[in-house]
């Protein structure tokens, strides 16, 4: 097993090499700090720290315009949310359990919050010498990223709103409901690391267009993919209609049972519950004398027995019921 890996060590690149000593050299400087943030910091320092710069940003009195003297601002409650459940992604539904709508003091503040908390992740990175890092560098840098994870976190909730109303507003058949959410979700993130509060836009106008043109570019890659697999018809790969078809056939039998039970008389019914019935619904011995009969309105079969429409309605409920009863317990039962 060691030979293996004395093997694989000199086998190696060049430039692997030296990308393992600085991950070891990485691993030695901050040994004290927690797993996570040590590969936390790894991709900080290996990645660049975009943000949208600002003037106020390199002021003195920065932090404290910016943080302390920052309006209050709730955050969301987004437990209405499920995606994936088409009859709950309603976008009014934030409306009533707890949603934020910011103004536009709100959005700038929180907008420059975190942006200032990535400005200042990629000034103390030019400042850490990634061969032997200060742990007290580290440590603030890490901070200042965790500030502004919360920052994008907090606007993408509270904006989470706009993806489903665009996601319902367009609907488009070749994808599926669950993925244009999901696009729309990375586009507001992305919206979110672009947008420049400083040009005087909200936030909203900005990630609209940004979710719309993600729902676009979905729409196109399916129909690439659908061109360059495209598939026969195999009637095997269709919905199974076993439930519609035992659905109708119990109907069926439903239907043949209450013309037994009213042919026989079986629910014992009265002379004038039978009449009512029969004209009714055009069954029974109507049938028999009239092959093409329709059904009667309650005023035309009150005409015919000579009573109000009103008795007759009471007529026919008190027969529906004999004949109900009589059917689960023969039949359903």
């Amino acid at each position: 097993m060691l030979n293996q890996l004395d093997q694989l060590t000199h086998t190696d690149s060049p430039l692997a090499q030296v990308g393992r000593s600085a991950r070891l050299s990485l691993t030695r400087s901050v040994s004290q700090l927690a797993a996570a943030d040590q590969v936390m910091l790894r991709q900080l320092l290996e990645n660049d720290c975009d943000y949208v710069d600002n003037k106020i940003f390199r002021t003195k009195t920065a932090e404290r315009k910016l943080f302390d003297e920052a309006p209050e601002i709730a955050k969301p409650d987004t437990s209405w949310y499920h995606p994936v459940m088409d009859k709950l992604g309603d976008a009014r539904q934030a409306n009533s359990v707890g949603s934020v709508l910011l103004t536009a003091k709100q959005e700038v503040a929180l907008f420059l919050q975190f942006n200032y908390c990535r400005f200042r992740v990629a000034k103390l990175k030019k400042k850490i010498d990634p061969v032997s890092i200060d742990p007290d560098l580290a440590r603030e840098m890490l901070d200042w990223h965790s500030k502004a994870e919360a920052y994008r976190d907090q606007i993408a909730q509270t904006n989470l709103a706009l993806v489903l109303a665009m996601a319902k507003r367009t609907r488009m058949s070749e994808v599926d409901f669950a993925d244009m959410v999901s696009e729309g979700n990375m586009a507001l993130l992305r919206a979110i690391d672009k947008f420049d509060v400083a040009r005087g836009f909200k936030f909203s106008t900005y990630a609209c267009r940004a979710i719309l043109k993600a729902f676009s570019r979905a729409g196109v890659k399916q129909t690439k993919v659908r061109s360059l697999f495209p598939t026969d018809f195999d009637p095997k790969l269709e919905k199974s209609d076993y439930m519609q078809t035992k659905r109708e056939d119990h109907e069926e039998d439903c239907v043949d049972e209450l013309k037994r039970i009213i042919k026989e008389n079986r629910a014992e019914l009265s002379d004038i519950e039978q009449e009512v019935i029969e004209h009714r619904f055009a069954v029974g011995g109507r049938r028999k004398v009239e092959p093409e009969a329709h059904p009667l309105t309650l005023e035309q079969v009150g005409k015919i027995i000579g009573v109000t429409k009103e008795r007759v309605r009471q007529i026919q409920n008190k027969a529906l019921e004999k004949i109900r009863l009589t059917l689960e317990d023969d039949f359903l039962l």
